[in-house]
């Protein structure tokens, strides 16, 4: 087992979604890290042919084994370095956590991309020097805007196949920003999610709430009018202390007796009501083409092209969602991890059970944690597949 001595290598860029991600976890896990941008000529010449696509982030370990995904990343790290865990110990808790991360992660990519795109006249010049630190190196400034514009024409086209659309877009705001004001109200009460300690549905929600829509200059702006205690949440999750002056009083604890802060359930509805049909459309779609190819093998890359992506598109989905119809790619990678939720709430026994499913009822989530696929997945050398 590594020792939490050595120094991780993390390989990722300030505005990168999952980068944000990683990067809190390793600071608030206490794990000693240094940060370079795939610029670095290292990156170029050993990272990227060993992860086999362009991806960040990378976390690097002193044997320069290297991991990919931000929540394989999270949990290898758990495991290897136990102290200090970000995991709630009891079985309630810990399933919540799983699910608000997953929705963190997954759920939440449509405002993420929308505010940073969508404005992305108004946003220019910060996002040019954003992607241009990802693409060059050197003190050269107009070298790197350069650099940078290059690489935003390429991303920004990706909004379409989140249902981001001229007739979604009013639809996407007020959800986003509903979340906002009920997250408002829970960090007021809570330095945390589940409590006075973060955990991985902090990092988790990180991945949107930070490096998109807590620096991007817009929805920066939106976040501090809107709702400031989420905010400071954000530059919260960034430092290395648990405790925070605003909650002298609290203890560095999860909420005792495997409880659910109150101001939490306003938030898992919305979860279920905005991320729900979104996985229910994905699921059919995803099991009908998975009975109209039964004879595929384990390991086949679920993907319509064949392409290794970290969110492989397998076709297009169609479903009902707050007054609008959303029409978006098929991206299995958000079942996937939901699956992982749904396997760890399908392993409570006794009051355990009894309790997660009454939260479940109460916030409306029935319907979508009865999701089943035809055949599990799995990533397997840095990609999605079938098991």
């Amino acid at each position: 087992m590594e020792t939490a001595n050595e120094i991780l290598t993390l390989w990722g860029t300030p505005h990168s979604l999952y980068t944000g991600k990683v990067r809190s976890y390793l600071i608030k896990k206490g794990l000693p890290f240094r940060e370079l941008l795939p610029a670095h000529p290292e990156f170029q010449q050993r990272v990227l042919p060993s992860v086999g696509h362009m991806v960040v982030p990378v976390l690097e370990l002193a044997n320069w084994e290297l991991i990919q995904d931000s929540t394989e990343i999270i949990e290898i790290l758990e495991t290897r370095f136990p102290g200090n865990p970000m995991v709630p110990a009891t079985p309630v808790q810990a399933c919540v956590a799983h699910l608000l991360a997953a929705f963190g992660s997954e759920g939440m990519l449509a405002p993420a991309m929308h505010y940073r795109w969508s404005y992305r006249a108004e946003q220019e010049n910060f996002l040019r020097a954003e992607f241009g630190r990802a693409a060059h190196s050197g003190p050269n400034r107009e070298e790197r805007l350069a650099a940078g514009a290059r690489l935003m024409d390429y991303f920004n086209g990706f909004l379409p196949v989140l249902g981001v659309i001229p007739e979604t877009i009013p639809a996407i705001e007020a959800a986003h920003e509903e979340l906002l004001d009920a997250l408002d109200i829970h960090f007021q009460h809570y330095p945390y999610l589940l409590g006075g300690r973060p955990c991985i549905a902090d990092f988790g929600f990180m991945a949107p709430l930070f490096a998109h829509l807590a620096r991007d200059p817009i929805p920066a702006s939106l976040m501090k009018r809107l709702a400031p205690n989420v905010y400071r949440w954000t530059e919260r999750m960034n430092l290395t202390a648990i405790s925070d002056v605003e909650f002298p009083g609290l203890p560095e604890t999860y909420l005792p007796d495997d409880a659910i802060p109150p101001t939490l359930e306003p938030i898992v509805r919305l979860l279920f009501d905005d991320w729900g049909p979104h996985l229910l459309a994905e699921a059919s779609y995803v099991n009908e083409w998975l009975r109209n190819n039964p004879a595929l093998a384990a390991g086949t890359l679920l993907c319509h092209d064949g392409e290794r992506k970290v969110h492989p598109i397998l076709g297009f989905i169609s479903y009902p969602w707050r007054g609008v119809t959303m029409q978006r790619a098929s991206m299995p990678h958000g079942l996937w991890r939901f699956a992982e939720v749904t396997k760890r709430a399908s392993a409570l026994t006794g009051d355990a059970q009894s309790r997660f499913a009454a939260l479940v009822d109460r916030t409306g989530g029935g319907e979508t944690m009865a999701i089943e696929l035809v055949r599990s997945l799995k990533r397997e050398a840095n990609v999605l597949v079938l098991a």
